[in-house]
């Protein structure tokens, strides 16, 4: 069991003084001797405890807020995140507050920090691209405030997770391109630390084992997910001396930035060169020319199942600590005709 943090009452019976005499110790109050100053500010270190504004967790006491980190709002597929776990908070009567990463680790950091110390009841995130090191979310658990990670998660089994089935939809889109006749497929992942990515690129495999084709990592490209990045990652797959007939895309934003590129170099899309991606976001139903398909990751299942996770953490009651979920949701393939 995680151990509580010490509070004033515990600091009262030790020195067995009042609960008001504490409080006015430390808060440095006059009328408090300096002897007695003293022996609660040294207790109070010793103990580790920590006022009020640094995120103190009353058990009997709860803020019915619930924070929500993820790198951009302004991408559809996050916005439908919030919706589902916007849906799910507001039948519990809970607050959402909202932070954006911006796909900076510090920031991410900066916005933890703030919601522990708006004293939130959980954390539901989805990871910034850049994140390595979880000991930003490890270190909430001495607050008591449970973390879910949602869409791009760790790869830890130490916290609960809702992430869309990567091998599943990988698999049903690299099938469905060799059912169209392509043979030579491209990849173009996101940054190499990203779970995902790593999903993605070992499905690819596994797929070309069973079909009994060669396999070629030199196919495998990635993108840190800017225009240029998607653009670095096109000119490594077109200048092969074989080049992919077809391309499967992490998202439908760099899909859309591979068209552009392959467009700019004379190729035509669903011609030329042919691209399914992942999370078809509405905008593609507007596009002259679209990805041949997308697998439908559906965000506002994700947020949803993520919310109530999260809620059944914080209000989980007994000795025991409560086990961990790891929720996959499964995604279904849109083939976009034009």
């Amino acid at each position: 069991m995680q151990k509580k943090l010490p509070t004033i009452k515990e600091i009262a019976n030790r020195l067995n003084i009042s609960v008001s005499t504490v409080s006015r110790a430390l808060h440095d109050h006059p009328s408090i001797g300096l002897r007695t100053k003293t022996r609660v500010q040294q207790l109070a270190n010793e103990l580790g405890y920590e006022p009020n504004q640094t995120a103190i967790f009353f058990k009997q006491r709860k803020t019915f807020t619930i924070g929500v980190v993820l790198p951009y709002l302004i991408e559809d597929f996050f916005a439908g995140a919030i919706s589902g776990i916007e849906d799910v908070a507001n039948q519990n009567k809970y607050n959402v507050l909202i932070g954006q990463s911006h796909d900076d680790v510090e920031r991410e950091k900066a916005i933890i920090t703030a919601m522990k110390n708006q004293r939130v009841d959980g954390i539901i995130v989805s990871l910034s691209k850049h994140t390595k090191n979880l000991e930003h979310f490890t270190s909430l658990q001495k607050y008591q405030i449970p973390v879910v990670f949602f869409d791009r998660v760790p790869a830890s089994g130490e916290y609960s997770k809702v992430a869309f089935d990567m091998p599943q939809g990988t698999h049903e889109a690299i099938s469905y391109l060799m059912e169209k006749g392509h043979r030579r497929i491209g990849i173009i992942n996101g940054p190499k630390e990203m779970k995902s990515s790593r999903e993605r690129t070992d499905t690819y495999m596994n797929v070309m084992k069973k079909k009994r084709l060669k396999i070629d990592l030199s196919l495998v490209a990635y993108s840190d997910l800017t225009k240029e990045g998607t653009a670095s990652a096109m000119e490594s797959l077109l200048t092969l001396r074989q080049p992919p007939t077809a391309i499967l895309a992490i998202n439908d934003y760099v899909a859309l930035d591979a068209i552009q590129y392959a467009r700019s170099h004379k190729l035509k899309n669903n011609k030329d060169i042919f691209f399914v991606s992942y999370a078809n976001l509405p905008i593609t139903n507007y596009l002259e020319s679209p990805p041949m398909a997308s697998i439908e990751q559906y965000p506002g299942k994700q947020g949803a199942k993520a919310a109530e996770i999260l809620l059944n953490l914080i209000n989980h009651e007994g000795d025991n600590d409560p086990v961990h979920e790891n929720v996959l949701i499964r995604g279904e393939l849109i083939v976009h005709k034009r």
